[in-house]
């Protein structure tokens, strides 16, 4: 294996040594005469400089021998194994999030030949999604066995900031309907305001969902499999009944990607000069309105589509929920009481004579 400091001795005979960098060039005194104490310091920095890369290649040749292809295989291979194991919008998503410019840098680079300062530096340039994708694709090397140790130890992850998410208020909901044109998204907006859906699951609605009987539309989660059920209003019922009688009721939309629907929505957004929402905060406000009006939480997560608990209050947090009067329920329980016992006296009664 070649080193990389060589001894020199400048001067006639007995004079002072010198450790040069063959890299560098760099000239530094070892501030001693004698020749043996000068070729101990030089072996001393060529054996410092040589043991990480000598204990990089015996790693190497102990993983190579248990796990074929671990040192050949790259980061961007990994990512590609990863989103094989993905379905669906997932899988969508995935391969939307490999196309991130940020993951250019370590790409092409091997798994076991990657440095934390690379991924600091990939994170550095990369937004919220680089982080959260680039912590599971590492959670997927390491769960493969693909790596040893982890490249980023858990602790030193830079802590996700989600950004500020709210819900679509009326009055902007109504001026994003009074900027479109187009009938499908309009009624689809619609929808989405008064059912809490994911506009994936409004724009896959079927006529066949509507029980026009018992006045009630139903439709399983594409995400979780539940199966929603929610009574249809007035308001809900006029929408419906301009929507096709067959088969899908947003014919448009539901052949659409769910980011061609965001980017048209975000476009209506600025059309109606109205920023800081998406569709998805039509499933803020649904469950900030069902709890600001004391719509029951058991209800509303199941219409949600939520099966924790803790997410639909995630949900419905910034609701302002106004508390009536404890004399007010305390009258209304009296009276309810007072006209119970007068139901039962004169039922009793008629029942004598």
């Amino acid at each position: 294996m070649k080193t990389r400091f060589r001894l020199i001795q400048r001067g006639s005979r007995g004079g002072r040594f010198y450790c040069v960098d063959k890299n560098t060039g760099r000239r530094e005194s070892l501030e001693t005469h004698d020749l043996a104490e000068a070729r101990r310091l030089v072996e001393a920095r060529n054996t410092a400089e040589q043991q990480p890369a000598l204990n990089f290649q015996i790693a190497r040749a102990y993983l190579l021998s248990s796990v074929p292809g671990i040192t050949t295989r790259t980061w961007g291979e990994a990512l590609g194994a990863l989103i094989e194991t993905k379905h669906g919008a997932t899988r969508d998503r995935w391969e939307r999030a490999a196309k991130d410019r940020s993951l250019d840098s370590i790409r092409s680079r091997t798994l076991i030949a990657t440095h934390a300062d690379d991924f600091l530096a990939v994170l550095k340039g990369g937004t919220v999604s680089t982080n959260v994708h680039l912590r599971k694709l590492h959670n997927f090397v390491l769960d493969m066995n693909w790596l040893p140790v982890p490249v980023l130890p858990k602790r030193q992850w830079p802590k996700i900031r989600f950004g500020a998410k709210r819900a679509i208020t009326l009055q902007e909901h109504q001026a994003i309907l009074a900027a479109v044109f187009q009938e499908e998204r309009k009624a689809f907006y619609e929808l989405c305001w008064h059912l809490g859906g994911a506009q994936s699951d409004i724009a896959g609605l079927q006529a066949d969902d509507i029980d026009w009987e018992r006045r009630s539309i139903s439709f399983a989660r594409r995400k979780t499999g539940s199966v929603c059920a929610i009574r249809i209003g007035d308001e809900v019922a006029d929408v419906l009944g301009k929507r096709p009688k067959d088969g899908p009721l947003f014919p448009k939309l539901a052949g659409m990607g769910s980011h061609h629907r965001a980017t048209e929505f975000k476009r209506a957004c600025r059309r109606a000069g109205v920023s800081g929402v998406t569709l998805h905060s039509y499933r803020y406000a649904w469950a900030e309105r069902a709890r600001a009006c004391g719509y029951p939480e058991r209800w509303a997560q199941n219409a949600l589509g939520h099966n924790s608990r803790a997410v639909h209050q995630a949900y419905a947090k910034n609701a302002v929920a106004l508390c009536p009067a404890l004399e007010e329920y305390e009258r209304v329980s009296a009276e309810k009481v007072l006209t119970v016992g007068f139901g039962q006296t004169g039922a009793a009664a008629a029942s004598a004579g």
